[in-house]
């Protein structure tokens, strides 16, 4: 098959992680597998930067040119990565400025309607990830407003991360319940992705209208988020929904030698080590690193056996000393080899979230063998079976977080058992091949059926 999927980047955590697994595992069936996204961070030949195909006239070729130049030095020069965000979002596109001091979502990315140009021949599938900005753009780099016209002409698939597509301008909406009618009187305008003012009720209704017209397959990592959706101004649209997991990959993310890693890594072999997982984990407003800390301090003053120490993992920071133990930072590791070395080193993995669809870092530990102790927030139920691969606790309670991880730290056997039944969880829910084999099932269906009978299946 010719799939094409689009995404914000190529590489990162999170969305962007789940789309590169699929798209690299789609080219190593045989499928032709080509990715589109709104910036592109490696130089892998079958991904597409779309601000490459810019229209925006000579100012926006200008931009893109100039862009495409400061590739090289992200990561070299502090704040590359920025500018080249800001180029495409607005340099290229200076109505968007008018919009974002209006509190409206920029949709002005002309390029969006060059998708079926980007291949030699037409792509069999679309299937589209995010479609916002992503953390490092207040820009976006996609035109919803496209997505009746797409959907009509390849068959279109959405899988959702977040509940950005449903909202007037948020990714989680952290207990607002606006989203379900229409937004406005907005109580935070700074959740990700932020709005300078409260265009919330416009930029509602605008994905209201867009959706009316346009006829989607919808996927989803969890049930909670699919109850969402069908809820959601999103619904009219879908033509067919599924729940499908995120995928880990097992031949990275596997149980390993703990002294091994551990020496690897630097981190002492004879104290207790948990371990959190978090991209800018203290800022990070849908996490909850408060819990976290605070549920660690506890361990530490009940648990005498061994020192314990914290590794938060994607934050940098001097360590921090506490009773009977450390809470020591390590930046974020773009190689995921590596970031297994932690969850192999570590005893227990534990997740404090405010809001939270389907973390990859809860489903990279199970599958490393970590037993997991995580708040029972959003689709982390669906991933933590309680007793048996890990613990749930209420959101924001640090002491029912210390207990649990007190009550593992204390039984060696149990704490064994637990991570072996960890893996297996992992193994059977959330393979890797599991996710590849059940979209390229539901891909052949949509390719199967005749246009004129999916046209007639639409406008019913």
């Amino acid at each position: 098959m010719r799939i094409l999927q689009v995404s914000t980047y190529d590489k990162g955590g999170g969305a962007e992680a789940i789309a590169w697994q699929l798209f690299d595992e789609y080219r190593r069936r045989g499928h032709q597998s080509t990715m589109a996204v709104g910036q592109k961070c490696t130089n892998d030949s079958d991904v597409i930067p779309l601000s490459r195909h810019a229209s925006g006239g000579p100012l926006g070729q200008w931009s893109s040119r100039l862009s495409e130049q400061l590739s090289s030095y992200e990561g070299r020069v502090r704040g590359a990565w920025r500018l080249r965000r800001w180029l495409h979002a607005y340099a290229a596109h200076p109505s968007n400025w008018w919009r974002a001091s209006l509190g409206r979502e920029s949709f002005n990315f002309p390029e969006t309607w060059q998708l079926l140009d980007l291949l030699e021949d037409r792509p069999d599938i679309i299937h589209c990830h995010n479609l916002h900005g992503g953390w490092l753009s207040r820009g976006g780099y996609f035109d919803l407003r496209a997505l009746p016209w797409l959907s009509r002409q390849v068959p279109t698939l959405v899988t959702l991360h977040d509940t950005w597509l449903m909202s007037g301008h948020c990714a989680y909406t952290l207990g607002c319940d606006r989203w379900k009618t229409g937004c406005g009187n907005c109580p935070d305008l700074s959740i990700y992705p932020a709005v300078l003012r409260d265009g919330t009720a416009f930029n509602w209704k605008k994905k209201k209208d867009i959706f009316a017209g346009s006829r989607l397959f919808v996927a989803t990592p969890s049930r909670w988020l699919m109850r969402q959706v069908e809820q959601s101004m999103l619904a009219p649209a879908v033509v067919e929904g599924r729940v499908i997991p995120n995928g880990v990959d097992a031949t990275v993310f596997r149980p390993g030698s703990k002294e091994q890693a551990r020496e690897f890594l630097g981190l002492p072999q004879d104290e207790k080590i948990v371990l959190f997982v978090a991209n800018a984990a203290k800022s990070n407003v849908f996490k909850d690193y408060k819990t976290v800390e605070e549920s660690v301090l506890r361990v530490g003053a009940r648990f005498r056996k061994k020192k314990i120490t914290l590794v938060v993992l994607g934050e940098k920071g001097e360590s921090i000393q506490f009773e009977n133990g450390e809470i020591r930072f390590a930046a974020f590791q773009p190689a995921r080899q590596i970031t297994a070395k932690f969850y192999q080193a570590a005893d227990i993995y534990i997740h404090a979230a405010k809001s939270d669809t389907f973390p990859n870092t809860i489903i990279e530990a199970l599958s490393c063998g970590i037993p997991v102790v995580a708040t029972a927030v959003d689709g982390i139920p669906e991933q933590v079976e309680e007793g048996r691969s890990g613990f749930l606790v209420p959101a924001g309670d640090a002491d029912a977080m210390a207990m649990r991880v007190v009550q593992l730290l204390s039984d060696d056997a149990r704490c064994g058992a637990m991570g072996t039944a960890a893996a297996e969880s992992a193994s059977r829910l959330f393979g890797l091949q599991k996710q590849v084999d059940t979209y390229l099932d539901w891909y052949e269906g949509m390719r199967a059926c005749p246009r004129q009978d999916r046209m007639a299946a639409y406008a019913c």
